[in-house]
């Protein structure tokens, strides 16, 4: 517990002036984290079976190239479909001619899924800490609330199991403890912050964002007991890697961009 408690806080003396800073440092700070994040997902493919290393650099130039294309938009449906289809391209054409025990369709969908949604998502959240620093603030209190307080019923009241195939800890109370306490919290900070128009779409906002930062993070929990390990990395000792600590501020950024383009 103390060296989880050192580690927090030596992470959020790093990242707080980072966020306040913005700009060209925060951008650089942030897409070395995705790339940290990138080899993570790697790294985890690889506890089962060996990537080719020409697969690894296109694909890390992959993410690169899409974290870059994404900085100026502020949907994912404007992100440059022409540079999706030749990552797509550059990934799935060497299996035409690769011996498929060294490369085969698998590791091309989990090369070509994890390059795509983490650069998307990496790239979205310093498209909205370019926005605004509030609503960085805004997802991270729905996502770091909805975690505590669905540990925190869970481990109260919790008796029927949300999905224990993937996360066995979880509850279906505490996933309604976590939604219920992240809406309303994520909510009252908007609503402090912002100038809105309908305290019914902040909440509507706020709850989808709760309910996609918990599914993140069951997805990412799929994929780390597929192979089975416990953490993606451990550059944070006794939180993991970048991607456990990041996982549901992933999924709500592209969550968030979607809504409010909708809305």
């Amino acid at each position: 517990m103390k060296k989880r408690v050192i580690s927090a806080i030596v992470a959020l003396i790093i990242i707080i002036p980072l966020l306040i800073i913005g700009g060209t440092i925060f951008y650089i700070a942030a897409g070395i984290l995705g790339v940290i994040g990138y080899n993570e997902i790697l790294h985890a493919r690889e506890t089962k079976r060996k990537l080719p290393i020409l697969m690894k650099f296109i694909g890390s130039l992959s993410f690169i190239l899409i974290i870059l294309s994404s900085l100026s938009e502020l949907s994912i449906l404007q992100i440059d479909l022409k540079i999706i289809s030749i990552i797509t391209l550059l990934i799935l054409l060497p299996l035409s001619f690769s011996n498929k025990k060294n490369y085969n369709i698998e590791d091309a969908f989990y090369l070509l899924a994890s390059t795509i949604f983490l650069g998307i998502s990496f790239g979205l959240l310093i498209s909205i800490r370019n926005m605004n620093l509030s609503y960085i603030l805004y997802i991270a209190v729905i996502t770091i609330m909805s975690d505590t307080f669905a540990h925190f019923w869970g481990t109260k009241i919790g008796k029927h199991k949300l999905c224990p195939h993937v996360s066995p800890n979880k509850t279906i109370e505490g996933a309604i403890g976590g939604t219920i306490m992240g809406t309303l919290l994520g909510t009252i900070f908007y609503t402090s912050v912002f100038d809105y128009t309908s305290v019914f779409t902040v909440i509507i906002i706020s709850f989808v964002l709760s309910i996609i930062g918990q599914c993140g993070d069951l997805i990412f929990s799929a994929i780390k007991r597929n192979y089975e390990i416990k953490d993606f990395g451990n550059i944070m000792p006794g939180h993991g890697g970048i991607l456990d600590r990041l996982d549901s501020i992933l999924t709500a950024s592209i969550a968030f961009i979607i809504l409010m383009n909708l809305l």
